[in-house]
């Protein structure tokens, strides 16, 4: 892979990711998914999560909060949610 291409697109894992979390606004506009559940469906370790959802949330796709206690939770954006909406959206039906 060129350095070119790296830098023109978004990581795969950001991709998942990005997924999950379209999947969890759908299931529940408002209610954000527990960064342990995150982890659990994306197959990751806790300490990548937190960088994916870091490199996210700092390109203001997604609201990230933690807890002292070493919990928290992520929920997407508005504008992550309109980028997912456009990105994740269903095909068109076929015309008859």
């Amino acid at each position: 892979m060129h350095k070119e291409d790296k830098d023109d697109g978004i990581d795969a894992a950001l991709i998942a990711l990005l997924a999950l979390l379209w999947e969890a606004r759908q299931e529940a506009p408002e209610k954000p998914w527990s960064l342990a559940k995150l982890a659990k469906r994306a197959g990751v370790q806790m300490s990548t999560l937190l960088r994916q959802l870091n490199a996210l949330s700092s390109a203001g796709l997604v609201n990230v909060t933690t807890a002292e206690s070493g919990g928290g939770s992520a929920l997407l954006s508005a504008a992550g949610a309109e980028l997912c909406a456009t990105v994740f959206a269903a095909p068109p039906p076929p015309a008859p």
